[in-house]
């Protein structure tokens, strides 16, 4: 699927990663979403994802010679895929199916769906012999009629799926107004779009630090009505999450999380998705709204999913292991103070306190203030609150040794392996890096 923004676009201020993060993630998260609608007999046993990546083109008509090559593709593939699948359900295997259709035209699969199978491609649904097009068409509807008895017409946009030619010119003359310029394809030769396709690889030696986070998910925790300051429920969500990333992901090496974010750590090493930046963090965003979809009913089982949740990323590079500790200890460090604000606003809130009023409490208030505030005028001791909200949570592979018998002497032989675990500790400080060195592979 391929999405079409204006050359005038300034969504997101045109950054890439966040473009092809938050399009991967609503995408996956509608897909989980809309699943019973189209497959009501077949439950979703699988997390689905998607990767994506930003392509910049100077002009509407190498737009067009793009588009044109994907729907070319379609019909490539389509006739193969028709041909195949029809000779394996004759009984063929699909290595003497790959044989048969080895080096064949288009006008050869065409005979052999036709002679074998009584198939007349060109009968066969539009929509997989040229795909489909997704836009606004211009209509106009009457909205009321005049004093005369004449029909007064108002244009409006709907979205528009439709399953036509957009090689030839047909479609682009009778839509101009898509691409906002008229051009003429002439004879081209789409390949040469690939030509545009920039390598957005990250450096080698380097860690990689993807961080995820909630796209306006002030108002998602609203619609919802999560519990203030913090929600349990939706927190251990949010970890689950990210469990089912680093056992889906071996490359993951830690992550770290708080409120609706998360940064995921790749080794220094990771050749994943050849370390395309935006192939990664879509890989991650579009994995992590599919699991969070799929999850919700576990964790939240009496509130139902009114709108669809999705993230947005990015990746940044540390040369050392020494940067992503840093990097970590700045995230947990802005988590206490993030979690101690909100608790004193919500609790101030709770008390009768207007917002505004509640943020004049606490303008310019420190630490120690904060928490006299909390415990004498609403008996909480900050210490003693949970340890994820106050330190966020770790999430990593925990080394465990397990004894699975007995030698001949009696004595236990025991198997190491590596179990996903969430943790809610203090990684500022050395003892949990001095405890788990083989994460970040130091000594």
């Amino acid at each position: 699927m391929a999405f079409v923004l204006s050359e005038k676009s300034e969504f997101y201020q045109r950054r890439s990663s966040k473009n092809v993060s938050l399009f991967v993630s609503y995408f996956t998260s509608a897909y989980v979403t809309k699943w019973k609608e189209f497959f009501p007999n077949y439950d979703l046993k699988e997390l689905p994802y998607f990767d994506g990546r930003a392509v910049c083109y100077p002009k509407a008509k190498v737009l067009r010679d793009y588009l044109a090559w994907r729907q070319v593709d379609c019909h490539i593939n389509n006739q193969y895929n028709t041909c195949f699948w029809m000779l394996v359900k004759s009984g063929k295997t699909k290595r003497e199916a790959q044989l048969l259709l080895k080096g064949t035209q288009t006008k050869e699969k065409n005979e052999i769906l036709l002679q074998q199978f009584g198939i007349n491609y060109d009968e066969l649904p539009e929509m997989f012999k040229k795909g489909s097009c997704v836009f606004r068409n211009k209509v106009e509807e009457i909205v009321k009629v005049d004093e005369s008895g004449n029909p007064v017409k108002r244009r409006r946009n709907i979205v528009t799926i439709d399953h036509v030619d957009i090689i030839g010119p047909k479609f682009w003359d009778e839509h101009p107004y898509i691409l906002h310029e008229d051009c003429s394809m002439g004879n081209s030769k789409y390949e040469y779009v690939k030509n545009f396709e920039a390598d957005d690889r990250l450096p080698p030696s380097n860690w990689i630090v993807v961080r995820i986070h909630g796209c306006d998910f002030h108002s998602f925790s609203s619609i919802h009505e999560f519990e203030k300051p913090n929600d349990s429920n939706a927190a251990s969500l949010m970890n689950s999450c990210a469990s089912s990333l680093l056992e889906k992901f071996p490359e993951i090496v830690f992550a770290y999380g708080v409120s609706d974010e998360y940064s995921f750590v790749l080794s220094e090493e990771s050749e994943f998705c050849e370390r395309q930046a935006s192939e990664i963090v879509s890989s991650f965003v579009s994995y992590f709204g599919s699991a969070y979809v799929m999850k919700w009913k576990e964790f939240l089982p009496d509130k139902d999913l009114k709108e669809v949740p999705y993230f947005k990323g990015r990746a940044v590079c540390c040369p050392k292991a020494k940067i992503v500790r840093d990097y970590l200890a700045c995230r947990q460090f802005d988590c206490h103070v993030n979690n101690q604000y909100n608790t004193c606003f919500w609790m101030l809130i709770k008390s009768g306190k207007t917002e505004t009023e509640a943020q004049l409490c606490l303008k310019d208030t420190q630490e120690k203030e904060k928490n006299e505030m909390l415990f004498q005028q609403f008996g909480i001791n900050y210490d003693k609150l949970p340890e994820m909200f106050k330190k966020g949570s770790c999430v990593f592979r925990n080394k465990v040794e397990e004894i699975v018998k007995l030698d001949e002497g009696g004595n236990p032989v025991k198997m190491s392996y590596e179990i996903v675990t969430v943790d809610h500790v203090d990684i500022i400080g050395p003892r949990f890096w001095d405890e788990h060195p083989y994460i970040l592979h130091e000594d």
